[in-house]
């Protein structure tokens, strides 16, 4: 079993990740185990709570050290040793699909999601391993970026997906965007489903599909293909997607 812990103010935030989809299949057949520790809970009797106004002045307020390592200690005793701590941050590492394979070969996650003003540099200083972000961009926590990572970890682990060639294919998986994908009806609002889906012909679709993910990438994220070395059959179906469009 996979395990992830995240430590939050909003632990029931997290409920709804194990009663859907994929992520609650997994969780009920025993693949992964998804927990939160709210730091609430750890709070010293007589002490200020959970966060206060930040040292110099300024607006907000900002998670105080204890009670989070409190929680995070609490945390580590559920997960197997060596998992790493990570804080989603707007000033961590971008998210993206090589991350994503690397953290799903760590043995679990721990996962500190912010609130606020942020949290005591201190605590990231001695707890915190990594530092991972979901985009340039600021959310009022990092509970929904969490979700975000555990989501896109749990597709990597095996056994949670119905056909383990659904994350093969997934886009980003080889750098490019993936290939557009039909099903029944053959026609829909006078659109025809491409007659090379429809023949039969395992290599033709494998070459067209192909194209498509070039094309789009080259369309729609041309960034992603600069410093690639493609080789020659796909700087052929480039070439035959950028004539044909």
């Amino acid at each position: 079993m996979f395990r992830v812990a995240v430590v939050t103010l909003f632990p029931g935030m997290f409920q709804w990740l194990v009663d859907y989809g994929i992520m609650g299949r997994a969780v009920r057949e025993g693949r992964l185990g998804l927990r939160a520790w709210d730091p609430r809970r750890y709070v010293v009797a007589g002490s200020h709570g959970v966060d206060d106004r930040p040292y110099g002045g300024g607006p907000g307020m900002v998670l105080m050290a204890p009670p989070l390592q409190r929680a995070m200690g609490a945390a580590r005793a559920w997960l197997p040793t060596r998992s790493p701590a990570l804080y989603l941050s707007p000033q961590g590492r971008r998210l993206d699909q090589a991350g994503v394979e690397e953290l799903s070969r760590c043995p679990g996650l721990l996962l500190l999601a912010g609130r606020y003003e942020g949290v005591d540099e201190r605590l990231l200083e001695l707890e915190i391993d990594q530092e991972w972000s979901i985009g340039d961009y600021v959310l009022s926590g990092g509970e929904v970026a969490a979700m975000v990572l555990i989501d896109a970890v749990m597709r990597q682990l095996p056994g949670v997906l119905g056909n383990a060639q659904s994350a093969c294919q997934d886009s980003f998986r080889d750098g490019l965007l993936d290939c557009p994908h039909y099903t029944r009806p053959d026609r829909f609002a006078g659109r025809a489903v491409p007659e090379v889906l429809l023949s039969g012909d395992h290599e033709r679709i494998r070459r067209w599909r192909r194209m498509q993910a070039l094309g789009r990438t080259w369309e729609r994220r041309p960034e992603l293909l600069h410093g690639m070395d493609l080789g020659a059959e796909d700087r052929a179906l480039l070439e035959e997607y950028q004539r044909c469009g």
